[in-house]
């Protein structure tokens, strides 16, 4: 993305997309929930992020807070990683630490939100029973997540609230077939209902790097050759 350096006191930078179908999360976002699918590298979690946190941000905004949801893989269950419950779920929490700094150009920037409600990180382990209102869900990653997981959370979202999925199918860690169909069956419902826009993101979205850019699309050529082949 773009970025317009502007003297600010606590307000998010200014981005303007890159691409054609960053284009279109921009103009999707106000009016709809969202998913965000397809390549690596193409800015998903930042746009996400980005727009929310703008939204939030925003005078007489409808929003008061973003919640951030990953699935804990592979194995959901967050006793495999060392430390303290709260060291645990933080190793999930971090990349989007690096992505507000950036957003905010500081490095405090997650804690001061996270210190006054604007901003929340969840695992999917702890999502039943309450209700997600006045607040925007980024369920990032979310090809990781079971079908159970992704039903849980799109039934806790309330009357006022916005959601986003973003992630891609080739980036799965979920390793039993069955999981991993149950995240296209979800599609395939989301498909059907008139309040989500699809963007899928192809290589010519790629903005990380020129060697991201060109490894995925070397990796794609070597995948389509074997199928092929076979």
């Amino acid at each position: 993305m773009a970025k317009h350096y502007q003297p600010q006191h606590f307000q998010p930078k200014s981005f303007s997309p890159i691409t054609r179908n960053q284009k279109k999360v921009f103009d999707y976002f106000p009016n709809n929930h969202l998913v965000l699918h397809g390549m690596a590298g193409t800015g998903k979690s930042f746009l996400s992020l980005y727009l929310s946190l703008q939204a939030i941000l925003a005078k007489k905004s409808p929003y008061y807070k973003v919640i951030i949801i990953r699935s804990a893989v592979p194995t959901r269950d967050v006793g495999f990683l060392p430390g303290s419950l709260k060291e645990k779920i933080e190793a999930y929490e971090e990349p989007y630490k690096i992505i507000v700094s950036e957003i905010f150009g500081r490095g405090d920037a997650y804690g001061i939100l996270k210190n006054k409600g604007q901003i929340e990180f969840v695992t999917t382990s702890y999502l039943r029973g309450v209700t997600l209102d006045d607040c925007i869900v980024i369920v990032d990653e979310f090809q990781n997540c079971t079908f159970q997981e992704l039903d849980t959370i799109i039934t806790r979202i309330g009357e006022k609230g916005k959601i986003i999925f973003s992630g891609d199918y080739r980036q799965s860690d979920l390793e039993k077939a069955r999981e991993k169909k149950g995240m296209s069956h979800f599609l395939d419902i989301l498909e059907k209902m008139y309040e989500f826009e699809f963007v899928e993101f192809e290589v010519e979205d790629i903005v990380r790097s020129g060697l991201v850019k060109s490894y995925i699309i070397a990796k794609s050529e070597l995948e389509d050759h074997i199928k092929n082949s076979a």
